[in-house]
């Protein structure tokens, strides 16, 4: 099947699967895998209708989290969260858990769920392993940062030769032929961790527009929708405008809120997103039901690993994940175009285990 063909077949399938036919939106990365447009095509269709329910996982915890929400929940979180990492040794947040984070985010594909990560990056200025707060929470001055976007300086080149690094796991995942909702410099507002909180067209966003420049025309990662992220503003977080890269590169628009549910941050991400899909990229709490009734066009949310279990009461847990419009990994809602996509995908490289028979993503826990 030829590519163009089989974009158009694997689109047609998965709206038809969801139900919610419409036109589908064109990828900021015009050379995107027929897999990643399928996914940014689904994502766009929920979007006012339905939200899937999702949850992170440590790196070197495996897929802890998830089952621990299917063990309060009996059901599955329909998106499956992981991390990069920046420590050493067998700490949650292990580099030396990378390869085997990458097999999960794979397994947890095949069986259902959209992929998401995330990455903790280290300081530039300093070598992995590291410390959350003498590194990733750290600090570059104004000549480093000016250094750190100049093409070619020391500090790019050490820059680039870490993200080439994380380049390399993602190709894997793009030769599996899973796409992934890539969340590079989260909370990009926020002045905690040090490629944040620096504001205008030569701040965060353009560090933001270097590593979609670098992965997308240099390493060619296609299989990539891009997630630009900010937190809720107020205190250290500034007001996201002044953050955003531009329409231009960045698929889905979210926001992490640890907070109280605030309608004026729902109304400023849907402004700043222009039609794109939109989403809660981290919470601590869950967004109740009516929440999410009264917010429609968050099409997922992603609890953070613990936060499931230790900041959330049991009862609101259950009702979110049995709420009618939230979306689990058994929902065929879900369940269905995701199929689809595998399934198209098999058909194209004949190899018939991409998809289980029927198109039903095979059982695991």
């Amino acid at each position: 099947m030829r590519f163009k063909q089989f974009i158009v077949f694997v689109l047609a399938a998965v709206l038809g699967c969801a139900g919610w036919a419409q036109t589908a939106p064109e990828p900021v990365n015009p050379h995107a895998t027929p897999e990643a447009r399928a996914l940014l095509a689904y994502i766009d269709s929920i979007s006012g209708k339905a939200t899937i329910a999702g949850q992170h996982n440590y790196p070197n915890v495996g897929a802890r989290w998830t089952d621990m929400a299917y063990d309060l929940t009996a059901k599955y979180p329909g998106l499956f969260g992981g991390d990069f990492g920046f420590s050493g040794g067998e700490d949650k947040d292990s580099v030396l858990s990378r390869p085997a984070m990458i097999a999960e985010a794979e397994r947890q594909y095949r069986n259902g769920a959209v992929v998401t990560l995330t990455w903790h990056e280290v300081r530039p200025t300093d070598d992995e392993p590291v410390t959350f707060h003498n590194s990733v929470q750290g600090h570059l001055t104004d000549a480093e940062w000016k250094e750190l976007l100049t093409p070619g300086s020391l500090l790019n080149l050490r820059w680039q030769a870490q993200v080439d690094v994380i380049a390399g796991y993602l190709k894997q995942l793009q030769d599996a032929h899973v796409p992934v909702l890539f969340r590079p410099y989260h909370e990009i507002n926020g002045n905690w961790f040090w490629w944040g909180g620096r504001e205008g067209k030569d701040g965060s966003a353009a560090l933001y527009r270097q590593i979609y420049d670098r992965f997308v025309n240099v390493h060619h990662l296609d299989n990539l929708l891009w997630v630009w992220n900010a937190n809720a503003p107020g205190g250290s977080a500034g007001a996201i405008e002044g953050y955003y890269p531009g329409a231009q590169y960045a698929d889905v628009i979210t926001m992490d809120i640890y907070s109280e549910f605030k309608q004026e941050y729902y109304t400023s991400i849907l402004a700043l997103a222009g039609g794109k899909p939109i989403a809660l990229g981290e919470v601590g709490g869950l967004p109740s039901p009516e929440v999410l009734q009264q917010q429609p066009r968050w099409t997922y949310f992603m609890c953070w690993s613990e936060f499931i279990q230790e900041h959330n009461p049991l009862d609101l847990v259950i009702a979110v994940y049995h709420a009618p419009m939230v979306l689990t990994r058994e929902d065929a809602r879900l369940a269905g175009p995701l199929a689809a996509i595998r399934k198209a995908t098999a058909e194209r490289i004949g190899d018939t285990s991409e998809a289980a028979p029927g198109g039903s993503p095979a059982p695991a826990k």
